[in-house]
C-alpha cells in the first residue's frame, strides 16, 4: 500500500507540475499570487489523503466537499493534460520538421501557449460537465446467450450484472435509486454483483443496503469481492453485501435451481494473487461438465488454468477507462476489451464498464451500465 501512494502522489504530483507550466502564461505575474497557485496545487495533490481522514474520523459533510473539490480536480487534470500532451507533441513534430528544413512556421501552425491554455481549460470545462451528466446516464446493455446446458424447460433465463458501484461519499442514495429502477426494468431472474459495490467509509450506509435488498430476484442474489471492499475495510464491507440482500461467493459455488451453477472467487486483495489462482484453480476443477457454469471475477483476467472449463466469465473492474483516453492506459494491464468476448478454449468473458464512478464523478466516453444476460437454449424462444 505504501509502494503504491508513494507512486501515486509523485505521478499525480508530477501531473499538476505539468499543468502549472501549461498555463503559467495565463497566471498574474506577482510571486505571490503564483504562490498561492502551487500551495492551492499541493492540498490538491493530498485531497486524497485528507479525503479518507475526514471519512475515517466520521467527517463526512467536510468528507464529500473535499471529494467532489479532490476528485473532481483529479478529472479536469487529466483530461487537461492530455490535452496539452497532443499540443506539446505537435509543437515538437513541427519544431523537428523545421529544423529538417521544411518550409514551415512553427508559430503559424500552432496556437500560441497562451491561446493553448485558454482552449484547453474552455474545451476540459465543457468536457467535464458533460462526463458528470454521463455519470448519471445509466445504460442496459443486452446480452443473449444459448447454450445447449441451459435446459429447455427454464425458458428465457435473465441474469442481471451490476459492478463497480463504488457506493460512498459521491455515489449515494439518488446514483442508487437509478440504478436499482434499470435492474427492476430488466426483470431480473438472477441478480449478480462483480466487485467494488462500496467505497470508503461504510458507517451510516444502512439504508443503502436496505434499498439493494429490495430486490429479492426470484433465483437469488450474488456477489463477489472487489479490491475496494478490501480497501473499505472487509468486515464491514462484507457486512453490507449481506444486509443488501448478496450470498457472498468466496471461492463457492451454488446450484441454482438445476439451471446453471454460479461460482465465485475473491479479488486478490483479500487472498494474495497466488491465493486467487489457487482458490479459482480449486473450485473450477470441481465442476460438472454438463452443467452451464457461471464465473463472478472482479478483475477481467482468464487464468490459463481456467480456460475451457467455465461457460462465461463476467467481470469488471476497468470502468471502461471511465474518462477517455484512459481505457488505453488500463488496456495495458487488461487487455480484454469491454464487452463479450469468445474464450479460443471455449466459453466468453463479459467485460462491464461498471455502474458507478470511482474518484473523478465524471465519465467520458464510457457510460455506466447494467448489464441484462439472457440465457437459453438453442430450442427456446426469446421471451
Amino acid at each position: 500500500m505504501y509502494i503504491f501512494l508513494t507512486i501515486f502522489l509523485t505521478l499525480y504530483g508530477l501531473m499538476n507540475w505539468y499543468w502549472y507550466r501549461s498555463v503559467t502564461p495565463l497566471l498574474p505575474p506577482p510571486a505571490a499570487a503564483r504562490s498561492l497557485v502551487v500551495l492551492m496545487l499541493l492540498s490538491l495533490v493530498l485531497a486524497p489523503l485528507a479525503i479518507r481522514l475526514l471519512e475515517r474520523e466520521g467527517h463526512a459533510a467536510a468528507a464529500r466537499w473535499a471529494a467532489y473539490a479532490g476528485y473532481g480536480w483529479m478529472g479536469f487534470l487529466f483530461l487537461s493534460c492530455c490535452c496539452f500532451l497532443v499540443l506539446d507533441l505537435g509543437r515538437l513534430l513541427v519544431w523537428g520538421a523545421a529544423r529538417a528544413g521544411c518550409d514551415i512556421t512553427p508559430g503559424a501552425l500552432l496556437p500560441s501557449p497562451a491561446a493553448s491554455a485558454v482552449g484547453v481549460t474552455l474545451l476540459v470545462t465543457a468536457v467535464c460537465l458533460y462526463g458528470r451528466y454521463e455519470a448519471g446516464a445509466i445504460r442496459t446493455e443486452m446480452v443473449d446467450i444459448v447454450s445447449e446446458k441451459i435446459p429447455p424447460a427454464a425458458g428465457t433465463v435473465t441474469v442481471v450484472q451490476i459492478s463497480d458501484l463504488h457506493l460512498g461519499l459521491l455515489v449515494g442514495e439518488e446514483r442508487l435509486l437509478r440504478i436499482l429502477a434499470a435492474v427492476r426494468a430488466a426483470g431480473p431472474d438472477l441478480l449478480v454483483a462483480t466487485g467494488d459495490l462500496v467505497d470508503g467509509q461504510m458507517d451510516g450506509r444502512d439504508a443503502l443496503a436496505g434499498l439493494m435488498a429490495g430486490l429479492r430476484p426470484r433465483l437469488g442474489a450474488y456477489a463477489v469481492t472487489g479490491n475496494h471492499e478490501w480497501y473499505a475495510g472487509s468486515q464491514p464491507a462484507l457486512s453490507f453485501l449481506r444486509d443488501a440482500g448478496f450470498t457472498l461467493l468466496r471461492g463457492e459455488r451454488v446450484d441454482v435451481a438445476g439451471i446453471l451453477t454460479v461460482a465465485g472467487v475473491d479479488d486478490p486483495a483479500f487472498v494474495g494473487r497466488n491465493g486467487a489462482a489457487d482458490q479459482e484453480d480449486e473450485l473450477l476443477s470441481r465442476t460438472e461438465p454438463g452443467t452451464y457454469l457461471l464465473l463472478l471475477k472482479h478483475r477481467p483476467v482468464v487464468a490459463t488454468g481456467s480456460r475451457g472449463r467455465f461457460d462465461l466469465q463476467i467481470s469488471g473492474h476497468v470502468h471502461g477507462g471511465q474518462i477517455f483516453p484512459f481505457g488505453f492506459l488500463t488496456r495495458l494491464q487488461f487487455p480484454l476489451p469491454t464487452g463479450l468476448s469468445r474464450v479460443t478454449e471455449g466459453g466468453s468473458v463479459y467485460v462491464s464498464r461498471g455502474t458507478g464512478t470511482w474518484g473523478p464523478p465524471v465519465r467520458f466516453l464510457a457510460p455506466p451500465e447494467v448489464t441484462v444476460f439472457r440465457l437459453r437454449h438453442p430450442g427456446t424462444g426469446r421471451r
